[in-house]
C-alpha cells in the first residue's frame, strides 16, 4: 500500500489558468466580430466565456477595461516567420499584417487604436506594439549577423517603414493589399537598408572618367 503519510502535493492550476484566458480572448474576439468594438465590455466577455467577472480583474488588473483585452485578442500572424532568409521573413510578415487587417477583427482593433478618448488605452497600446516590434526585430538581428544589413539601422523605424503602406492603404487610399504590393515593399525597404553592394561592372562603364573629363551626356547638337 503506498504511503500517503507525506505532504499533499499542491493541485497545478496552470491547466485551468490557461483554459480561462483562451475563453476570455475568445469571447472577447466573438463580440468584436458580432457586434464591435463599442458593444465590448467585461460583463460581456465574462458571461460568454462563462467566468466570474473577478478572474479576468485577475488576470488584467483591477482597473481594467475592455480596451485591454482588445489588445490582448489578437496579432497578424507571428511577427517572426524565422525562414532564415530577410526577404521572406519580412514578406511573411506582410503578408500575416494583410491577412489580419482583412478580417473584421483586425478592422475592429485598427478603429480602436485610432481612438483618442480611452486613455487607459494608450498604455495598452504601447506595449503591445513595443513587445511586437521587439521580437520581429530580431529578422533584422539575424540579418546584421549575417552581413546583410547595413550597421546602425533602426530597427523600429525599419518596421514602421515596412508595414506603413499596408495601414495607409487600409485606412486612406482602400486600395488593395495584393501580392505584388507587399514584395515591392520588402523590396524597397532592403534596398534601403541592405548593405550596399558593389558596383557592378556595368555600373563602372557608366562612370564619367575623371581622367579624360568624359561624361554620359550626348553631345550637343
Amino acid at each position: 500500500m503506498a504511503n500517503d503519510s507525506g505532504p499533499a502535493r499542491a493541485r497545478r492550476t496552470g491547466g485551468r489558468s490557461a483554459r480561462v484566458h483562451a475563453a476570455v480572448l475568445e469571447a472577447t474576439v466573438d463580440v468584436l466580430y458580432e457586434s464591435g468594438y463599442e458593444a465590448l465590455s467585461v460583463r460581456e466577455v465574462a458571461e460568454r466565456a462563462d467566468v466570474h467577472e473577478s478572474s479576468i480583474y485577475r488576470r488584467w488588473g483591477q482597473g481594467t477595461t475592455s480596451s485591454s483585452m482588445r489588445c490582448s485578442a489578437g496579432w497578424p500572424g507571428r511577427p517572426d516567420p524565422g525562414h532564415g532568409l530577410t526577404a521572406r521573413d519580412l514578406l511573411a510578415t506582410l503578408r500575416a499584417v494583410a491577412a489580419f487587417l482583412g478580417t473584421p477583427l483586425g478592422e475592429n482593433l485598427v478603429l480602436m487604436a485610432l481612438r483618442n478618448d480611452l486613455p487607459i488605452l494608450d498604455a495598452a497600446r504601447d506595449k503591445f506594439w513595443n513587445d511586437r516590434f521587439t521580437r520581429a526585430s530580431a529578422i533584422l538581428d539575424r540579418a546584421e549577423a549575417r552581413g546583410e544589413l547595413r550597421s546602425g539601422v533602426d530597427r523600429f523605424l525599419t518596421l514602421e517603414t515596412l508595414v506603413g503602406p499596408l495601414y495607409l492603404r487600409f485606412l486612406l487610399t482602400r486600395e488593395p493589399l495584393s501580392e505584388s504590393v507587399l514584395e515591392t515593399v520588402v523590396d524597397l525597404v532592403l534596398t534601403g537598408i541592405a548593405v550596399e553592394p558593389s558596383a557592378s561592372p556595368e555600373l563602372q562603364n557608366l562612370a564619367p572618367d575623371k581622367d579624360k573629363g568624359a561624361t554620359n551626356e550626348p553631345p550637343p547638337p
